[in-house]
């Protein structure tokens, strides 16, 4: 299964995902300077986190390739909560796991709702209740 892909630095926006040091982020931020006599256009880019919601930059030329990796969004469906952790199932393929609640949704979750995840490079993040 292919979890990443290339593209050009300058065709990055905020908002779209990166990959720096194999860690999936969301683009919060892009500074890029002028070409100038020995090169390309710099660029700045900076991310946050997906899942450990750590701040990166990537300083690059703007006509460098970068990694970004590809982003899976699902609908599942709570089977049973049990603390801080769920289990959930995929509604398309059946599959059953379990997953961590984040704090902001933990009053939310409960047994036969559904819940948007994302994942990302074998990880699995829980993003908001139905």
């Amino acid at each position: 299964m292919v979890e990443k892909v290339f593209a050009i630095a300058k065709d990055l926006r905020v908002g779209k995902y990166v990959l720096v040091d194999d860690i999936p982020c969301r683009v919060v931020q892009i500074e890029s300077s002028k070409p100038g006599k020995h090169g390309s256009a710099k660029m700045r880019i900076t991310a946050i986190g997906i899942f450990n919601g750590q701040k990166k930059t990537i300083l690059s030329p703007g006509d460098a390739d970068v990694e970004v990796p590809i982003i899976d969004r699902k609908t599942v469906q709570v089977m049973s909560v049990s603390g801080t952790t769920t289990q959930v199932m995929d509604k398309e393929t059946y599959e059953v796991y379990d997953m961590d609640i984040p704090e902001e949704l933990a009053g939310q979750v409960e047994a036969g709702k559904e819940v948007d995840i994302l994942a990302a490079m074998g990880k699995k993040k829980m993003e908001r209740v139905r």
